[in-house]
């Protein structure tokens, strides 16, 4: 629900405003999470953080990343797109622990409680503070120039739901939305699905502590971070398909030599390996949110939408197929091998998009 709501969710901020869709987002994960304290059966937990929360957060993640970089950005629209995707993983490093801390001490209810409190407490935030569009405040969007003003504020004829069906049936005639969806699946394969759930029990069965792996993996979203937004100015300077090869290449190198690096104790190049692949994360967002604007314009956001929705599946498949490989054959170098060479083919894919000169804008005004 996260990734394949996230399509529908930009076609209803373009229908309905951003400021609609993110106050009812956070009142659907603020009801998903407070009303699990009076659940009785399994279905309820799915009902309520399966597809409440999923809604609510698929709601406000990747969409509204790509929705608020096209529509109030010329220039900087990749700095701006990685401080923003950050801005996820910073909530990811805030959250978290506390979350953790408060099921240990007071239960799961005092969190699901908390978690709602939270949600609810941005409501009047965004109701009193954001706005839909530059023309709402009487500007124009950031480095609009007479050549490229930004988009304009229309409201779009079709309901939302044929407006995102619309927007993947033209994407989905070129071979660049196809190339766009398996690199990004392929990135969710080697985030979320394998590293993200799977690192903690392989360290775990070449004897580190739980503890300490945890303990790894946030440090990898300490450096997502930084990592991110130094995508984003990258992605201003620097063709972003030249970026999504060099960020699948890298993540291919790493995950190869991930094996030979899994011990009872950290070491030095278990290190670099962490830094290297926090680094490189969630960097393909921005480079991948410039390559839909700039080949599929006004669909952009919503064509982003789809291309996201890949990635989570990509990385459900990553998370049964690992465990699988662990269930069936007693480790996961063979998981981590493959991964490897996904990305290889990830790179190769990024390679093959070469966005055309005609299609983007001057490479000076993206980052002026």
């Amino acid at each position: 629900m996260y990734g394949g709501f996230s399509p529908f969710a930009a076609a209803l901020m373009e229908r309905f405003g951003i400021r609609r869709v993110v106050t009812v987002a956070l009142l659907l994960v603020a009801a998903g999470s407070g009303l699990t304290v009076f659940m009785e059966q399994a279905w309820h937990l799915v009902l309520l953080w399966g597809v409440l929360v999923g809604i609510g957060t698929g709601s406000m993640a990747m969409a509204l990343v790509a929705t608020v970089t096209s529509r109030w950005f010329v220039a900087r629209r990749g700095l701006v797109s990685g401080v923003l995707t950050a801005g996820s993983a910073t909530g990811q490093l805030v959250f978290l622990p506390v979350a953790a801390h408060l099921t240990e001490m007071e239960g799961w209810r005092t969190t699901s409680l908390v978690t709602a409190a939270v949600a609810l407490a941005g409501v009047p935030v965004v109701v009193a503070l954001l706005r839909d569009h530059p023309a709402d405040l009487g500007t124009t969007a950031y480095g609009a120039t007479e050549r490229q003003p930004g988009p304009q504020k229309t409201a779009p004829d079709a309901s939302s739901g044929l407006r995102a069906l619309q927007a993947l049936a033209r994407a989905a005639r070129t071979k660049q939305f196809w190339l766009l969806a398996l690199g990004f699946a392929i990135c969710g394969m080697t985030t979320n699905g394998l590293i993200g759930t799977h690192f903690v029990p392989a360290a775990h069965d070449h004897g580190m502590p739980v503890t300490t792996a945890a303990w790894l993996l946030a440090v990898v979203g300490v450096f997502d971070v930084a990592g991110t937004i130094a995508s984003g100015w990258l992605t201003d300077r620097v063709d972003p398909w030249w970026l999504l090869l060099a960020y699948y290449a890298l993540r291919g190198v790493g995950l190869l030599t991930l094996p030979a690096l899994l011990a009872p104790h950290t070491h030095p190049s278990m290190w670099v390996f962490i830094i290297i692949y926090g680094l490189d994360w969630v960097a393909t967002v921005p480079p991948t949110v410039a390559l839909c604007h700039d080949l599929f314009g006004d669909d952009g956001p919503i064509v982003f939408g789809w291309v996201f929705a890949s990635h989570q599946v990509g990385a459900a498949a990553a998370a049964v197929g690992a465990g699988w490989i662990r269930d069936t054959t007693g480790s996961y170098d063979s998981a981590f091998l493959a991964a490897a060479g996904l990305c290889v083919v990830a790179a190769i894919a990024s390679a093959a998009i070469r966005t055309p000169a005609q299609a983007r804008g001057p490479l000076p005004l993206r980052g002026a």
